[in-house]
């Protein structure tokens, strides 16, 4: 007799899980591994810096073969429902709704995307979740469709939340307008409001809602300007003491209170002093360089957002802090600008925070070239992509075909900070000196 095969596969994972390892990949391990595999990572990145460097005929091995002594990771004092800002994707869900509110599993790529709703995903707080669900219900009752391809028509795209500890909380909601007729959108913006202040979606409490109307995958405030239909046009944020105002498409960190375990850190490390300058690159709505003014003599922040120079300037006043200065646009075009009419005697710290694509090779080139920098902080998110040329690039020898006389940095001290638990993800702060 034949045996009957048994079937030993293990069942399939609910749509759920399955979003919550595309997300959340550390979410089943117990906190303290998580920081031991994160740790293992920047160990890792710190010693593929060491074998470039080496490379580049630059002595860089230290002990295990790192550029430079590597910290424990720093903990996050919060670990679930931390994030601050959330962004919903619409498309087809698991059941072939059209209008799913969710976060997505597979790729565009592999042509598999499913739209899952996030309610099970441990990053994301309850409030974050409970704008999602009423924004699908909103739609889900419109007649209009859904915009899944943009060729192919549609409206209704991405929801936007940010919450702060003050209990705020902004909705951005994405459409795309197509052919419809400024009557036609006065009345879905009515419509919007009508149902987040009057309908079920009043439970949301919104401080603050917005609508942009876009006809590309990313919008600035620029390119469309974002529509105040309801509430106050900022959220506030309260960071080591001082009070944050927010716009729409402000950079924030989105751990607040890993954020303020950083920027404590931060000041630690640039050893500054009452004649110090600190020079803020990518400063956003100024918090870093804000929370570090009254150990320095002055503050310098760049940043390529209009509206967050606003913020920043506004933080600054609000907060009775008067010895700092912002300067908007990119930090290729203003930096190199700003130091080659350096003539400050004082001592110049930087600290760099620049999104995944680094910092642009003009500003590298502009910080090495300026020999009042002695010190710098860069701050990555993900120090393994562009962030490591940049490192490489601090640290070479001069090239006077590439116009970089300075003398090169070194990395001295690496300390992970979790900013962003159950995930993969580490904020890196690296140590230059010269």
């Amino acid at each position: 007799k034949k045996k009957a095969r048994v079937n030993c596969s293990l069942p399939e994972p609910s749509w759920e899980e399955r979003l919550a390892n595309a997300v959340t990949p550390l979410w089943r391990l117990p906190y303290q591994e998580q920081l031991q595999v994160k740790y293992e990572s920047q160990r890792k990145i710190l010693q593929t810096l060491a074998s470039r460097l080496e490379e580049l005929g630059i002595d860089a091995q230290k002990p295990g073969g790192l550029c430079c002594p590597l910290k424990p990771v720093v903990p996050s004092p919060i670990i679930n429902g931390y994030r601050n800002k959330s962004t919903f994707s619409v498309n087809r869900g698991p059941d072939g709704n059209p209008k799913t509110v969710g976060l997505y599993v597979g790729t565009g790529r592999g042509r598999n995307i499913v739209c899952v709703k996030a309610n099970h995903v441990e990053n994301i707080p309850s409030k974050h979740k409970q704008v999602a669900q009423c924004y699908e219900e909103f739609i889900c009752r419109s007649p209009l469709a859904s915009c899944i391809l943009f060729h192919e028509g549609g409206h209704w795209r991405e929801l936007v939340v940010r919450t702060t500890s003050c209990g705020h909380t902004m909705a951005i909601i994405t459409f795309h307008p197509q052919q419809l007729g400024q009557e036609a959108l006065a009345t879905q913006k009515a419509l919007l409001k009508e149902f987040f202040t009057c309908g079920p979606g009043a439970v949301c409490a919104l401080s603050s809602l917005y609508f942009q109307e876009s006809t590309m995958t990313r919008c600035s405030h620029e390119q469309s300007p974002y529509q105040l239909l309801h509430g106050a046009p900022h959220i506030f944020e309260e960071l080591l003491g001082l009070k944050f105002r927010i716009s729409p498409d402000a950079f924030f960190q989105v751990n607040t209170a890993g954020a303020e375990v950083l920027y404590q850190a931060v000041g630690e490390l640039c050893q500054a002093t009452g004649d110090t300058v600190l020079l803020d690159i990518c400063c956003g709505t100024g918090t870093i360089g804000l929370s570090l003014a009254h150990r320095v003599s002055k503050v310098v922040g760049v940043e390529v957002v209009e509206k967050a120079i606003e913020d920043a300037e506004w933080n600054a006043a609000f907060n009775g802090i008067s010895n700092c200065e912002f300067h908007s646009g990119k930090a290729e075009a203003v930096l190199p600008q700003l130091l080659a009419s350096w003539e400050d005697a004082r001592p110049l710290v930087a600290v760099v925070n620049p999104s995944r694509a680094g910092l642009h090779y003009r500003v590298v080139r502009a910080i090495r070239n300026c020999r009042s920098i002695r010190r710098l902080l860069y701050i990555s998110c993900k120090p393994e992509g562009e962030a490591m040329r940049n490192f490489l690039e601090l640290c070479c020898p001069p090239d006077p075909r590439k116009k970089l006389a300075g003398e090169p940095f070194a990395p001295v001290l690496a300390i992970p900070f979790d900013m962003f638990p159950h995930t993969v993800h580490c904020e890196l702060v690296l140590l230059f000196t010269r």
